[in-house]
């Protein structure tokens, strides 16, 4: 797993000494609003940073390649991207990203999930990747339609997160249809 440099992003490899710089994205509630988990605390972001420590390969389905977001200029961890190999019969994929509510709005989650477009599609030789998302992240769509994947699905109250039922919106985007620039 080689670092990825973009414009303003290194994407690297998660290490150990991450730790406090996960702890204070995934700590708090406004990140894990929209997503599976509620606010980690500090043991629960270290199985978390475990786990991404291990996610480097993609070698079959199931598996997980997750990239460490810092900004180029200071060095600071500000989110992650994954890519996850979904089924190789179907040739598919999944992208998804996490950043500190302080980066919204700058474009870095669009800049660092392009390369694990390129990196699924090119490299990968998948078809389709997907992204997935709770039906309120307007935010996260955004990202998604500026990678240009297209709204594919919204399904009402498809599953029960965090003690309510949520939508979920599903974006994708084809292989044949994957402009790099």
């Amino acid at each position: 797993m080689q670092p990825i440099e973009t414009e303003r992003l290194r994407l690297r490899p998660y290490r150990p000494d991450d730790l406090d710089a996960l702890y204070a994205i995934q700590s708090r509630p406004d990140v894990s609003r929209f997503i599976y988990w509620g606010a980690r605390d500090r043991a629960a972001v270290q199985a978390s940073l475990d786990q991404k420590i291990a996610a480097t390969r993609l070698t079959a389905p199931g598996d997980s390649l997750t990239y460490a977001v810092d900004l180029r200029a200071t060095g600071a961890l500000i989110g992650d991207v994954i890519l996850i190999w979904t089924s190789a019969e179907h040739h598919q994929g999944e992208i998804g990203f996490l950043f500190h509510p302080d980066q919204h709005g700058r474009g870095y989650a669009t800049e660092a999930a392009r390369p694990l477009l390129r990196l699924g599609f090119e490299e990968l030789g998948l078809h389709r990747i997907v992204g997935r998302l709770d039906g309120r992240n307007a935010a996260s769509a955004r990202v998604l339609e500026k990678l240009g994947m297209r709204r594919e699905a919204h399904l009402v109250e498809n599953e029960w997160v965090k003690g309510e039922w949520t939508d979920e919106v599903i974006y994708a985007l084809l292989a044949r249809d994957w402009d790099a620039g």
